[in-house]
């Protein structure tokens, strides 16, 4: 089984951005490092914010790249060129306009949906789509010309609420998930919802 060496949180930079939808990928890294007891610090050759935790006695990588969403790919390229990491030993983490807020989903391979930042990484990577994904829903708008609006946008309170327990729930799998038990990993969180 394929380990899981790097967690990649997708967000925008800046204070403007921390509390918008677009950046619930990174809320589950920045839950990683807190519970790990590290912290996530800037880091220049990897255009974002690094740190090295340890979940159940395995080495992980945390990224959250600074550039915006859409030069995601630059940053987690810069990680897997320097640490050798495959695109199948590595997770992202982002928003997913497809699922409700409380509702979490992994997955490996696939297309973008339209996220702009799983396309940059797609296409850094080579178009190699075979690293794995944590989807954390935020809702539709239920109208294509509202979604940036939308994904840039903080949660209401109830709502943010489902999407932290939608973290909680991804980090109870979490150690399922880097240890490449996926079934299982799948099997607990695809059946949890608020």
């Amino acid at each position: 089984m394929t380990r899981i060496k790097a967690l990649i949180g997708l967000a925008n930079p800046g204070e403007e951005y921390a509390a918008t939808r677009h950046n619930a990928g990174a809320w589950l890294a920045e839950e990683v490092a807190r519970q790990a007891g590290t912290s996530l610090r800037p880091e220049k050759k990897f255009l974002g914010l690094y740190a090295k935790a340890v979940i159940d006695g395995q080495d992980l990588h945390l990224l959250i790249p600074t550039t915006y969403m859409n030069r995601s790919g630059g940053a987690v390229a810069a990680l897997a060129n320097f640490y050798k990491i495959a695109p199948d030993e590595m997770l992202i983490a982002h928003d997913e306009l497809d699922l409700s807020p409380g509702t979490a989903r992994y997955k490996q391979g696939g297309g973008h949906g339209g996220h702009n930042g799983l396309r940059d990484i797609i296409s850094a990577l080579g178009n190699d789509k075979s690293f794995h994904r944590a989807r954390i829903g935020i809702g539709h708008p239920g109208n294509a010309a509202m979604v940036v609006n939308y994904v840039l946008g903080r949660p209401g309170k109830s709502e943010r609420d489902a999407i932290d327990q939608a973290i909680t729930e991804c980090l109870a799998t979490l150690p399922q998930a880097l240890a490449g038990d996926w079934a299982k990993a799948m099997n607990r969180l695809h059946s949890f919802s608020v």
